[in-house]
């Protein structure tokens, strides 16, 4: 009988791991190109695509092939096509198009977070000056705004149907850090009698004012400018949206957020989260487990909570049950619902 032997080591992670930022530069390359619009227009071959994209034919040759590597691109001798999740998600025709994440999740200030983890480290909280990425007026959040609009549409649609704005009621909903707008603009969608008040910083607002006249519910969609901590949040409301919000504090401040939130419900109404739950192992599901970093590198104090430190929370603000439900299989983010 054999036994089993480890496996031979291999520095093939670490390699991988120390250059993972050539693709992060060639997908970024390529949407900045429209390279992958070029192909789904039908320019399949280098020279059509070089040509289309304004680009050198060596150039092009060479970022192809190693998209190719990596997945994104497929190719048939001198013929270059998208893959299904490339079609979906990068072709600029595309309603799912995602390519305008890349001036958010390639923002210089969260380039500049990650410059000196060892540091931050050390220190336990981001090294970037005036409060990170929570920093008062932070146009960071105008670039959130513009860029992650269509990656929280299934999120968006999937609260709509837990709060039930189907059901056409009357329904007073308050938006917080509501950036892009989707939350709210998607529930005055699927209910007439919905009104939404959203509250963020002025320009960030303006996005998501656009966002509600374009999809013709701007005569139900109310901004609040200004800082969460500081703002009268009016009401009362049916329904309070805090989706990736918490996150960025630590749990004493999640707990003033909570106690506020709770104060601007009608008796009986929802406060309604989306973030990223680990397990309580926190090293899993991996998408959730590694957000912490995130935070560590660019808040003073932010992190990814379990469920059960958000029911603690929940419970201690005068919230009772706190249910969570998912979102669509293999989705990253957690809703929690608390009454």
């Amino acid at each position: 009988m054999k036994t089993q032997t480890a496996a031979t080591p291999s520095p093939m992670t670490l390699f991988l791991a120390l250059n993972a930022y050539h693709r992060t530069a060639a997908i970024k390359g390529a949407i900045e190109l429209d390279l992958f619009t070029a192909i789904a227009e039908g320019n399949t071959t280098v020279a059509q695509i070089a040509k289309h994209c304004g680009a050198s034919e060596r150039g092009v040759r060479i970022l192809c092939d190693f998209l190719v590597v990596d997945g994104f691109l497929t190719r048939s001798g001198d013929h270059y096509a998208l893959t299904q999740d490339s079609a979906v998600f990068l072709d600029r025709h595309s309603p799912a198009y995602l390519g305008g994440m890349v001036r958010f999740l390639t923002h210089p200030e969260y380039s500049k977070a990650y410059s000196d983890i060892a540091e931050v480290v050390r220190r336990g909280t981001t090294l970037l000056p005036d409060g990170g990425s929570v920093k008062v007026e932070n146009d960071l959040w105008v670039a959130f705004a513009d860029g992650m609009a269509n990656m929280m549409v299934p999120a968006a649609q999937r609260i709509a149907e837990l709060i039930g704005a189907d059901q056409d009621k009357a329904m007073e909903v308050l938006d917080i850090a509501a950036g892009h707008g989707v939350f709210g603009v998607t529930i005055a969608q699927q209910n007439k009698n919905a009104k939404i008040t959203a509250l963020d910083w002025p320009a960030v607002l303006e996005v998501a004012g656009k966002r509600a006249q374009s999809a013709g519910v701007g005569d139900r969609y109310r901004t609040l400018p200004g800082d969460f901590f500081k703002t009268e949040l009016g009401g009362p409301y049916d329904v309070v949206l805090v989706t990736n919000f918490y996150h960025h504090f630590d749990l004493e401040t999640c707990a003033s957020i909570a106690r506020k939130v709770k104060a601007a419900l009608k008796p009986g109404g929802k406060m309604v989260t989306l973030e990223f739950v680990p397990n309580d192992d926190r090293i899993s599901p991996p998408v959730p487990a590694t957000f912490s970093l995130v935070m560590l590198a660019s808040t003073p104090s932010g992190n990814a909570y379990t469920f059960a430190e958000f029911e603690r929370i929940f419970r201690a603000a005068g919230f009772g049950q706190t249910t969570r439900q998912e979102v669509m299989p293999g989705h990253p983010e957690t809703i929690l619902v608390a009454q």
